[in-house]
């Protein structure tokens, strides 16, 4: 890692680790009611925001995983073809 960002973190880091209390949660998760709207909303939202982020990844790893299996192909292809040419 940098070491500029690394300095520029600690102090940040040292207020988190000394003053938890500004690391809570906010007014509506913390001692929210269930049953009202803002708790709903703010859930729905989280659960948008997870199926997104979700999304997201499995669309990377499945491309990731295209590029793989094409790479492999590709590999034994040219392989099979050098084999074919050196026979020649």
């Amino acid at each position: 890692m940098n070491f500029k960002f690394l300095t520029a973190c600690l102090p940040a880091l040292g207020v988190f680790l000394l003053l938890p209390s500004s690391a809570s949660a906010c007014a509506t998760c913390y001692g929210a009611n269930v049953d009202t709207n803002m708790t709903e909303g703010m859930n729905f939202g989280i659960f948008t925001l997870l199926g997104v982020v979700g999304t997201v990844l499995a669309t990377f790893g499945t491309f990731l995983f295209f590029i793989f299996r094409r790479s492999a192909a590709l590999a034994a292809a040219a392989e099979k073809s050098q084999a074919q040419i050196s026979k020649i």
